[in-house]
């Protein structure tokens, strides 16, 4: 079952009612956030970006410890040394890359495709950490993914999506999907994600029609655009830049108003891939992740959020940053099949397979 619609999860039952809905809910505030926000902005700043691995955490840590599943929380485990490692490696790599690109061009252009073979790795890796670093009820997540299977997924996928002119777009997100979820762990019961082409396609196929729409849309008012460009015979020297102006005006409205169009239609198709994947998802074999998020109240959510922080120079950016979370997990659930608490109970006596060691033995952060 895939639902679409922005109606809401029933109000989550008593813990052992089996085969319900469990909703996800936020209980953080833009204003509680604002205080955090603010002093990771300025230390960012005076320490010239250092700081922003640990700014990272911060933020992770206050977003996971307010998302709540049965009266309980998420948590993050992180630090910020590990994030600032992994980030000194891609940034010390890139800087070879530039600087050999400028001197031995030959070395340059070797780095950089072997960047291009290490970045399914890196994206694998990436996974991997921030799954081992996050828990739920004192049991870490985990992710076994390889690099075969991100190549696939994010090299091979977006190549096939823009060849294919978008038409191939669902099958390109389905193995993204499928990848990312059916290789998730929480201790050592795994998830599987097995969404259908036809219901990614009936998201697809609505985005198509918007995008085609879109496009007329925009190049009409391209074209006025370029027809104000053109001076018409016997217009006096003293109209053409306020002519000019007014073509400059125009072009940049039509600009802003083609990216919010765009903007929008990719939120659409976020929203819509999102609900059919996550409500096509099932942990343990039994029970089944639902997400029922409205891709138009989704994107009005995100884009009017943008907007707010534009206009305010970024001071509302915590109030948009919640009010994204609290909507996204107010249309997200699980619904369990047994008694939840002794679901849990069996879960947290088996415990993790991941344990402590690993964050000193590969505990860094790729950033990808």
């Amino acid at each position: 079952m895939v639902a679409t619609d922005a109606t809401s999860f029933p109000a989550a039952p008593a813990q052992d009612a089996s085969s319900d809905f469990h909703r996800l809910s936020f209980t953080g505030s833009g204003k509680e956030y604002f205080g955090i926000w603010i002093v990771n902005a300025f230390l960012t700043i005076v320490t010239l970006g250092v700081y922003s691995a640990w700014a990272k955490v911060r933020r992770n840590r206050y977003f996971y410890g307010n998302t709540v599943l049965l009266g309980r929380a998420f948590e993050y485990h992180a630090t910020g040394g590990q994030i600032l490692i992994g980030r000194l490696i891609v940034l010390g790599y890139l800087i070879l890359y530039n600087v050999m690109l400028i001197f031995v061009p030959v070395v340059g252009i070797i780095l950089g495709l072997l960047l291009l073979v290490f970045v399914p790795f890196l994206v694998a890796r990436g996974l991997r950490f921030s799954a081992r670093v996050t828990s739920y009820r004192n049991v870490r997540f985990d992710f076994v993914g390889r690099a075969g299977g991100a190549f696939l997924a994010f090299i091979v996928g977006p190549v096939v999506a823009v060849i294919s002119f978008g038409i191939l777009a669902p099958l390109a997100s389905r193995w993204a999907w499928r990848y990312i979820g059916s290789n998730m762990r929480y201790g050592d019961r795994a998830f599987v994600t097995e969404p259908r082409l036809a219901d990614l396609y009936k998201t697809w196929a609505l985005v198509a029609v918007m995008v085609v729409v879109g496009l007329l849309v925009f190049f009409f008012f391209a074209s006025l655009t370029l027809s104000t460009l053109v001076v018409a015979p016997g217009t006096g020297l003293g109209q053409m830049p306020r002519l000019q102006f007014g073509s400059y005006v125009f072009g940049i409205l039509t600009y802003l108003v083609g990216a919010a169009l765009f903007t929008a239609i990719g939120l659409f198709y976020r929203a819509g891939i999102r609900n059919a994947a996550w409500s096509a998802t099932i942990f343990d074999r039994k029970h089944r992740l639902l997400s029922n998020m409205s891709r138009s109240d989704y994107a009005w959510v995100v884009i009017s959020g943008f907007v707010v922080t534009i206009l305010t120079l970024g001071l509302m950016r915590p109030w948009a940053a919640v009010r994204v979370a609290r909507y996204v997990n107010d249309h997200t659930a699980v619904r369990f099949n047994g008694n939840v608490g002794e679901i849990f109970d069996r879960i947290e006596a088996q415990g993790s397979a991941v344990g402590a060691e690993f964050m000193d033995i590969e505990g860094f952060d790729i950033g990808f």
